[in-house]
């Protein structure tokens, strides 16, 4: 009897491992073709939007999910479910409470059951194999992104020196200005300073006698 009742309590619990669980994204994310950022963006699913969570693969949190009639891929950490009124983020350690399955990622099956219609379908062979020249490509990427950043670096080092070079220039104009200033006045002052006294004696009331 306990035998029987072991079995239908396996049955009753497959179809609720079988079923896809509720999930929600916390954040925009990409909806990838594949478990990887190294692969296509299939859609982007907006912060808060409900997702269905199919499986997930045991070995990194990455999991197959639905999207308003799309299928493909999320990481883990960009969606939680709720667990026990709280809102966890989907990790291995919750696969089992919350009903997820483990599932591994067949390249050939899935693509050509989602995604035939897509442009990227036609690059498949590259997508499936070897992967390197995604790498390359981002490599390529990332050395232009550093070139242009190295050219603005430049250029703005060069509005900068310029910049200097003009206020410097003012600084001297200035200064020049101000020298030309003061020498008018301090010539008559030296004039006056290195200017012969004149010793001759005035008689009383000689006004050539009346400044001294």
């Amino acid at each position: 009897m306990s035998l029987q009742l072991a079995a239908v309590g396996a049955l009753l619990a497959m179809p609720a491992l079988a079923s896809a669980a509720e999930g929600f994204a916390t954040a925009n994310v990409n909806m990838r073709s594949g478990p990887s950022t190294r692969y296509p963006a299939v859609t982007v699913i907006p912060a808060g939007e409900a997702v269905e969570i199919h499986g997930c693969l045991a070995d990194r949190p990455w999991c197959d999910v639905s999207f308003y009639g799309g299928r493909g891929w999320v990481a883990g950490r960009y969606v939680q479910a709720v667990y026990r009124s709280s809102r966890v983020y989907v990790e291995p350690e919750y696969y089992r409470p919350l009903g997820i399955r483990t599932v591994a990622f067949e390249f050939d099956r899935y693509w050509d059951r989602y995604y035939r219609g897509r442009d990227f379908y036609r690059d498949r062979d590259r997508w499936r194999g070897d992967t390197d020249w995604v790498e390359e490509r981002r490599e390529r990427d990332w050395e232009r992104r550093r070139e242009h950043q190295r050219r603005e670096w430049e250029s703005a080092r060069e509005r900068e020196r310029r910049e200097w070079e003009r206020r410097r220039d003012d600084d001297r104009w200035r200064r020049r200005v101000d020298e030309d200033d003061l020498s008018e006045w301090d010539e008559p002052r030296a004039e006056r300073r290195y200017a012969p006294r004149n010793d001759t004696e005035c008689a009383l009331g000689d006004f050539r006698c009346e400044d001294d």
